[in-house]
């Protein structure tokens, strides 16, 4: 199987992607491939990095070269290439399957990830607090409420809280506020990067925080987590919700390394 052949099939072009978790659970149903090359290395040429497969350049399922602007992230994708063992393992490549969608998909829509990220912006997750009960409520408010802080000084605007489930409709200012800071992430790499640490996350403050070094991608990871985890200590661990978000999180790194690299 050559290389094309192998991205076209287990590629994932176009801006909107389905959920990592069926993605990866779908990709491990299928037959898979024997690995048909003996070397994953970088090639630097017209100013990008190449990820090389036996001296060749491997290409994204609409063709184009898999090649971005960051040698730490072409230096990843290599090693996600070059772990493979035996069989070609998509559900053990995240970041391959996201710069494919980042090369063949944002590229291409950038205007409609953007959107769509500013509408998140319009009804965040950190914007929604309980109110009940108190250790709950004290946790948001020691967690949440220092990043939505810094958030709100970088793009000099505030954000309006809501309880429970009752919609609040965002300051038409705070949302041009945070466009502006969103038009600075580059596409299409980083601006992929940005969406799926935002879907992953269901937060585009933490993404912001995060793409501006606010905070890190632990912080980024454990605040978005919050309710689940105060849940966990409660009720206990659910072995397979274990193993899906152990999924996400892999997703998660994958897209950080974008956003911070890309």
């Amino acid at each position: 199987m050559s290389t094309d052949d192998f991205l076209s099939r287990f590629g994932s072009p176009g801006a909107s992607r389905p959920d990592p978790v069926a993605a990866a659970q779908q990709a491990m149903r299928n037959p898979l491939p024997a690995r048909f090359y003996k070397e994953a290395g970088v090639l630097e040429r017209d100013g990008l990095f190449h990820v090389a497969l036996d001296g060749r350049t491997a290409r994204t399922p609409a063709r184009r070269p898999l090649a971005v602007g960051s040698r730490a992230v072409a230096e990843a994708l290599a090693a996600e290439w070059q772990a493979q063992a035996g069989q070609i393992d998509p559900a053990a490549m995240p970041l391959t399957r996201l710069v494919n969608s980042a090369l063949d998909g944002v590229a291409d829509q950038e205007a409609a990830v953007r959107a769509e990220i500013l509408r998140y912006a319009g009804s965040d997750a950190l914007c929604y607090r309980a109110g009940e009960p108190e250790a709950l409520v004290a946790r948001q408010n020691a967690v949440w409420q220092p990043v939505l802080d810094a958030v709100e000084s970088l793009i000099g605007a505030r954000f309006l809280l809501a309880e429970g489930v009752v919609f609040a409709e965002q300051p038409a200012g705070t949302l041009a506020a945070f466009a502006r800071k969103l038009d600075a992430i580059p596409a299409p790499v980083a601006l992929a990067g940005a969406h799926n640490v935002m879907t992953l996350t269901g937060s585009a403050i933490l993404m912001l925080a995060l793409a501006n070094r606010l905070i890190g991608p632990g912080e980024a990871w454990d605040a978005a987590h919050l309710d689940e985890d105060y849940q966990i200590e409660v009720w206990g661990q659910d072995e397979e919700a274990a193993e899906r978000r152990a999924i996400r999180r892999r997703e998660f790194d994958a897209a950080a390394l974008l956003l911070a690299q890309g």
